[in-house]
């Protein structure tokens, strides 16, 4: 449960520290108080979303801190030992920091943590309810989202949302399939035709080049071997050849090197020219040799690069592009060759998934209906303890023509308000006073499953008053018996029946607005209620009212104080 909330510099609140009990928790004060505020700093603690614009202004940050008893929640103690954080004495810190540069920051138990993580965290410490929670119940998605968590149904509408999905995108490939199948068999005869000639090509990635290369020696064959001859003449063919009068230029290094020994380093440079040159005439030879016309190769060769460009330009504007466009071809005649098999393997796969969707709809469905009983029945046992003798609760289940991710019905609240009424939809017949008792009968029969041990009503009171905000109050302290309540509350009546009351005043420090929390208790509580009321809190008139609803109060729920009674056992063993 929540033992304390302490909130600072957020929006007009300086500095706040809201200490809470087991049991029914009240939070009062005028409109614009500041009691929206308190709730909005607990979601951000919980994980909302923190916007800069919520720092008070003139400061450079604002801080959250919530601090929780979790001795009876032994799987989140696990969640946060698997996420590295300890709890001390079963107690645990949440901290939020939110920037004015709209930077925020979380800790639990001084150990920094993600947003994400603060709010996985925070769903299992406390449950809002608020106004906008009412206008939500004539949402069709929402009322089978209460009865799939009422059913314990949610696992199962995750594996039938799951096995939709799969169908889906298992249909979409087998008509996605058919569809390019279809295709391909209109255009079976190009395709067929493009395969085959580029098959047939037998091209070579870099053949064209190469081709070209040897195009080139064919077509200057003569020249190439004359130019050849006469360089290699030139180098060693007589005595006036270039090899031949370097035997000059032997003859001086000689001559330096008897002179300069240091001079003989030339004489190894130039016997390396000389072999060099020698072993060019010995190539340009050969060279010259080797080279034969062919004119019958020649036309081949040209005959093949004619083809290569033929194709190029058909189908290029490369050689890998002309291959992989003959590959592709293939692949797409192998749709109309050999795809009836993939047609019917995809096939077999989509109506496997269809088969396992309704078969899983189908428990999903069974599991909704069972549940939907059960809780018409204890809703309707409410709502005469909310000022609705005569009313009565129901789930209507329409069936759908095609499964959706939801499943395969569509589902619809229905209450008669009023003796001999049929029961409608919710949207047609609920006002919001009674939007906000349905919301409150819901949420009561709904708190009865779930391990939240904290429950907040954020004004679920709107639109009730006199007899029957007073039966609210009653469920509301009945709720607390096995949760702890925080109710933040407009109405006198239900104020009565806390077991803490909170209110909440803004005022002034300086120039600056400011609002702050009181703990009320005998005389102050008195004035607080006699305010409620609408009377003058001055007159004794107003405060003798006051005192008796808080009598009443007291006594009509004695029964009932077993939550507080806890607390004040806690407080004699020194724990929070």
């Amino acid at each position: 449960m929540l033992v304390e909330l302490r909130i600072r510099n957020v929006a007009v609140i300086d500095s706040v520290s809201l200490p809470l009990v087991a049991g029914l928790n009240v939070l009062s004060g005028e409109t614009g108080a500041g009691k929206s505020i308190i709730v909005g700093a607990l979601g951000m603690l919980l994980g909302d979303r923190a916007a800069a614009d919520r720092v008070r202004i003139g400061a450079e940050k604002g801080f959250v801190e919530g601090v929780f008893d979790v001795h009876a929640l032994p799987a989140l103690r696990s969640l946060l030992d698997a996420r590295g954080v300890d709890v001390d004495e079963g107690l645990l810190v949440l901290k939020r920091e939110i920037g004015s540069n709209g930077r925020s920051r979380a800790w639990i138990n001084g150990s920094p943590v993600t947003a994400a993580t603060l709010g996985e965290v925070g769903v299992q410490l406390v449950s809002v309810h608020g106004q906008h929670d009412s206008r939500q119940l004539l949402d069709v998605d929402h009322q089978r989202d209460l009865l799939d968590a009422f059913a314990g149904a949610l696992g199962a509408r995750a594996q039938v949302e799951e096995l939709y999905e799969r169908a889906v995108r298992l249909r979409a490939s087998e008509d996605a399939f058919r569809t390019k199948r279809a295709e391909v068999t209109r255009r079976a005869d190009y395709l067929r035709f493009v395969a085959q000639e580029i098959e047939a090509a037998r091209l070579v990635v870099g053949e064209d080049a190469s081709l070209d290369d040897a195009i080139r020696r064919l077509s200057h064959a003569e020249e190439l071997r004359t130019l050849a001859a006469q360089t290699a003449a030139e180098l060693s063919g007589d005595d006036d050849a270039v090899l031949a009068r370097l035997a000059t230029v032997r003859r001086s290094l000689n001559h330096l090197a008897r002179i300069d020994p240091d001079a003989g380093r030339w004489q190894a440079s130039f016997d390396g020219a000389v072999y060099a040159l020698d072993e060019l005439a010995r190539e340009l030879s050969e060279y010259a040799d080797g080279i034969e016309q062919d004119p019958s190769r020649l036309r081949t060769l040209e005959a093949r690069r004619d083809l290569i460009l033929a194709m190029l330009r058909k189908y290029g504007p490369n050689i890998v592009d002309v291959l992989h466009l003959g590959r592709q071809s293939r692949d797409e005649l192998d749709l109309v060759d050999g795809g009836e098999l993939q047609v019917h393997s995809l096939v077999e796969a989509r109506r496997s998934a269809e088969v396992a969707l309704v078969a899983a709809a189908e428990a999903l469905g069974t599991m909704r209906r069972n549940a939907a009983a059960r809780l018409a029945i204890e809703v309707s046992a409410l709502l005469p303890e909310l000022g609705m003798p005569h009313g009565s609760f129901a789930v209507d289940f329409e069936a759908l023509d095609h499964i959706s991710a939801a499943g395969g019905e569509r589902i619809d609240f229905l209450c008669a308000l009023n003796a001999g009424s049929d029961q409608r939809p919710l949207h047609r017949i609920a006002s919001g006073g009674e939007l906000s008792r349905i919301l409150l009968a819901l949420s009561t029969v709904l708190a009865r499953l779930q391990q939240v041990p904290t429950l907040v009503f954020d004004e679920v009171d709107a639109g009730i008053g006199g007899a029957v905000a007073w039966q609210v109050g009653a469920l509301m302290r009945r709720v607390a018996g096995h949760h702890q309540v925080l109710a933040i509350s407009h109405v006198a009546q239900i104020a009565a029946r806390a077991h803490h009351h909170v209110v909440v005043r803004k005022g002034a420090v300086g120039a600056v607005t400011t609002a702050d929390t009181t703990i009320v208790t005998d005389e102050l509580r008195v004035v607080e209620i006699a305010r409620m009321l609408g009377g003058d809190a001055e007159r004794e008139v107003s405060r003798a009212h006051a005192r008796e609803l808080l009598e009443r109060g007291a006594h009509e729920t004695i029964a009932t104080d077993a939550p507080a009674a806890r607390q004040t056992a806690r407080k004699g063993r020194g724990l929070p």
